[in-house]
C-alpha cells in the first residue's frame, strides 16, 4: 500500500500506510493520547478518529482539554439530536446541521407540527438515552441512488446528497436507523454527549435564502464536564439579558417586521432619539474637528461604482441595478466613496484646500442574506457615520493621528475601554479579492505601520483583511457578549485617487495626485445603537437615555400643576422629562421607572410643592433623596454636559 508523510506541529514527520486512521496515529505517539483524543486537525480540517488519511499533510491531535475540540463535540451532539429528534417526531424532514459558536443547532421541518418549548424536557431525555446506549456514530458511504432511496421524500436531505455527491458517492454518518448528510468530524459514539441542553427554536429559510421555506432551527449545547456547561448557560443567560434585541423590544427602541421589509428596522421614538443623540454628538465634533458635513444621493449611475472597483468585488452585496429604461441604470449605494469624490472633484482644488475633510451620516444599502439578518447589528439600510479626508502625501501621518484622537476622545465619551487595534494588511497571494498593485501595497502598509510606531500605541497584524483598495487600521472592540467587532476603522487608499483621476495643484503649478483616507469613527447608526444597548445592558446614561427624568405626582389634582411647572423648566434647559399622571398607584410608577431604566425619578408631593424640593431616585438605587429642585436641575444638566462620566458629577 501506498505511503503516506504527515508532518505534527513540533515539526516532526512520520510515514504512514496510505488509509490509517487518525486513532492509529495518535496511538502512534502515545497509548495515553490515544485514548484521550477525540480528533484532529488534518490539513486544516476537523476530522473523527475514525478518518482515513489518504494524502500527505499536516495534523493535530486533538483532546477534549482542547477548546479546539469542542467542535467536534457539537457535531456529534447535532447528529445525536437529530437522531432524537427523528424518533419523537417520525414524520419531521431534516435540513443542515452545524457547530456554532457556542454549540450546534439542527434545521428542521415537522409536518406534525412546531417543536415547543415544552417538548424540550422530552427531547433531553431521548437524547439521555441515546447517550446510555454508547451508539456508534459511523463514518459510511452510500450510492446517491441508495441514499436517495434511504431518505424517501424528505426534500431537504435529497438536496444535500445531490450537493455532495462525488463520482455517485456521498459521505453520510450514521447512527442506528438515522443517517445525517450534513456532519463531518464526530466522536465515536454518542456516550460523550453526557452534558447537554436544548436551548432553543427559531426559524431559519432553507439555506438563508428567503426565497426557500422557513424551517425551524432547533439550538443546543453540550460540553465535556457539567462545570464547563454550567459557565456557557451563565453565559447565555448574561448575553440573552444584553441582546439588544430582546432590550429593544422590552425598551421599545425599534422593531423589524418581515412583512414589511426583513433587516429594515423601525426606529420608535425612543430609539430615534438615541440615535439622533448620537448623529447630533458626532457632526458636532467632527464639524469642530474640521469636517464639512455633506449630503450625496443614495442613488448613483451604476458606471461609478465600476470605475471605483465595487462592482467588481462587492457586487454579491450589492442590490440589482434599477434600469431606468433609457439607457441609465441607477444602484443603491452600497459605500459613500464614489458620492464624496464626486464632491471633491466639483472644483479645482489647491495645495491651500488640503486637507479637505468631507463627512456625512450617509445612507447605504448592502443586499444581506435573510439568515445573516440580526436586530440592529446586520440589516439592509444602514447610515454611516462616514468620513473622507484628501491629503498630499506628506500630510498622511498627521492626519492619521488626528483622526485617531479624534477616535479616542470619542470613546471616552461613550466610556467605551476595552478595545484594541488591527493593522488589517492584504493577502499578496489573492489577486483577485485586492488591487494588485504591490508598489502601492508595500508603500501603504508601511506608512500605516510606521504611523502607529510613531504614536507608540499597540497593536496586532492580520493579513487578509484590508479593503480591496488599501490597507487599515480597524479598532476591534469586545463586545458585552464576549465577541469582538470592528467598530471604527481608518483606511488609507492610493487607488481611488488614480481612478477617479483626482488632482490638486501644489506649490509649484502642477497637478498632483491626492492621497484619500476613508474613515468612520461609530460605525453605522444601527450598529453602533446595538452595541452600546449591549454594553449598557439597556441602562443608557443621562446624556443618551430617551427618558432622563421621570416625574411623579403623588396626588394629581394636588401636585400634578407643580409637576407640570418642574417639567417645563427641565424641558426649556433641553432635558428629556415626561410626567407620570397615570391612575396607578405611585409604587406600581416608581418600579416602571425603574424597569425603563430612567436615569432619575423625580417624586413631588404635599412637602415638595411648599418647599419646591424633589425627591430623587436615581435608577439601580434604593433610597431616594431629597433636594432642592435648583440642586437637582444642576445635577441632571451636569450628568448630561459631562458625558455622564462619573467623576465628573
Amino acid at each position: 500500500m501506498a505511503k503516506i508523510k504527515i508532518e505534527f506541529p513540533d515539526g516532526k514527520s512520520k510515514e504512514f500506510e496510505a488509509l490509517t486512521t487518525v486513532k492509529v496515529v495518535a496511538a502512534s505517539i502515545s497509548n495515553s493520547l490515544a485514548k484521550k483524543a477525540v480528533g484532529a486537525r488534518y490539513n486544516g480540517e476537523l476530522v473523527g478518529l475514525a478518518h482515513q488519511l489518504t494524502a500527505d499533510g499536516s495534523i493535530e491531535i486533538l483532546t477534549k482539554d482542547q477548546p479546539t475540540a469542542l467542535p467536534i463535540l457539537w457535531q456529534t451532539g447535532a447528529v445525536v439530536l437529530g437522531a432524537a429528534l427523528s424518533q419523537l417526531y417520525p414524520q419531521m424532514n431534516f435540513g443542515e446541521n452545524a457547530a456554532t459558536e457556542h454549540g450546534f443547532y439542527v434545521d428542521t421541518d415537522n409536518q406534525a407540527g412546531q417543536v415547543a418549548e415544552t417538548d424540550f424536557e422530552k427531547i433531553a431525555k431521548e437524547v439521555s438515552n441515546l447517550v446510555k446506549k454508547a451508539l456508534p456514530l459511523e463514518e459510511v458511504s452510500y450510492d446517491v441512488a441508495e441514499a436517495l432511496k434511504l431518505v424517501g421524500d424528505d426534500p431537504y436531505r435529497q438536496d444535500l446528497i445531490k450537493a455532495n455527491a462525488q463520482e455517485h458517492q456521498v459521505k453520510a454518518i450514521k447512527l442506528g436507523s438515522f443517517v445525517d448528510f450534513s456532519a463531518t468530524a464526530v466522536l465515536p459514539n454518542s456516550s460523550a454527549l453526557k452534558f447537554f441542553k436544548v436551548l432553543s427554536v427559531a426559524g431559519a429559510y432553507w439555506k438563508g435564502a428567503s426565497s426557500n421555506p422557513m424551517l425551524q432551527r432547533v439550538y443546543g449545547t453540550a460540553f465535556f464536564k457539567q462545570a464547563d456547561l454550567n459557565a456557557e448557560l451563565e453565559r447565555q443567560k448574561e448575553a440573552h439579558e444584553r441582546d439588544h434585541r430582546v432590550i429593544g423590544n422590552e425598551l421599545d427602541l425599534f422593531f423589524v417586521d418581515p412583512k414589511v421589509g426583513a433587516g429594515l428596522p423601525y426606529w420608535m421614538p425612543k430609539g430615534a432619539t438615541i440615535r439622533r443623540t448620537i448623529e447630533r454628538y458626532i457632526i458636532d465634533r467632527e464639524v469642530a474637528d474640521g469636517y464639512q458635513h455633506v449630503y450625496t444621493p443614495v442613488l448613483a449611475n451604476l458606471n461609478v461604482y465600476k470605475q471605483s472597483g465595487h462592482w467588481a468585488h462587492y457586487r454579491e452585496d450589492m442590490f440589482p441595478p434599477m434600469d431606468m429604461g433609457d439607457g441609465e441604470m441607477l444602484e443603491l449605494r452600497p459605500m459613500n466613496c464614489p458620492s464624496h469624490i464626486q464632491i471633491y472633484n466639483h472644483h479645482i482644488r489647491s495645495y491651500r484646500d488640503l486637507p479637505l475633510r468631507i463627512a456625512e451620516l450617509g445612507m447605504m444599502h448592502r443586499y444581506e442574506k435573510s439568515g445573516a439578518l440580526t436586530g440592529l447589528s446586520r440589516v439592509r439600510e444602514m447610515t454611516l457615520n462616514d468620513g473622507h479626508t484628501f491629503v498630499t502625501p506628506d500630510q498622511i501621518e498627521s492626519e492619521f493621528k488626528k483622526i485617531l484622537q479624534l477616535m479616542v476622545s470619542v470613546y471616552q465619551d461613550f466610556d467605551i475601554t476595552d478595545y484594541r487595534f488591527r493593522l488589517s494588511y492584504r493577502d499578496p497571494k489573492n489577486k483577485v479579492k485586492y488591487f494588485d498593485n504591490d508598489e502601492m501595497w508595500e508603500k501603504s502598509q508601511k506608512m500605516l505601520k510606521a504611523a502607529m510606531d510613531d504614536l507608540g500605541l499597540d497593536y496586532f497584524e492580520a493579513e487578509g483583511e484590508a479593503a480591496f483598495y488599501g490597507p487599515k487600521l480597524d479598532v476591534q472592540t469586545k463586545t458585552a457578549l464576549g465577541g469582538e467587532e470592528t467598530l471604527s476603522t481608518i483606511q488609507l487608499d492610493f487607488l481611488l485617487p488614480e481612478r477617479f483621476d483626482l488632482h490638486y495643484v501644489g506649490t509649484d503649478g502642477q497637478e498632483h495626485r491626492p492621497v484619500m483616507i476613508h474613515r468612520g469613527i461609530v460605525s453605522t447608526m444601527e450598529r453602533f445603537v446595538a452595541y452600546l444597548t449591549e454594553m449598557y445592558k439597556g441602562a443608557f446614561p443621562t446624556w443618551l437615555s430617551p427618558q432622563q427624568v421621570a416625574l411623579i405626582p403623588v396626588n394629581n389634582d394636588l401636585h400634578l400643576d407643580y409637576a407640570h411647572k418642574l417639567a417645563d423648566h427641565l424641558v426649556a434647559n433641553h432635558v428629556r422629562v415626561q410626567i407620570d399622571d397615570r391612575n396607578e398607584k405611585m409604587s406600581y410608577k416608581i418600579r416602571q421607572a425603574q424597569v425603563n431604566k430612567i436615569p432619575y425619578t423625580l417624586v413631588v408631593g404635599d412637602k415638595e410643592v411648599a418647599a419646591n424640593q424633589v425627591s430623587v431616585r436615581r435608577y439601580g438605587e434604593e433610597k431616594t433623596q431629597s433636594m432642592s429642585f435648583a440642586d437637582f436641575e444642576k445635577e441632571v444638566l451636569a450628568d448630561i454636559t459631562s458625558y455622564s462620566r462619573p467623576n465628573e458629577n
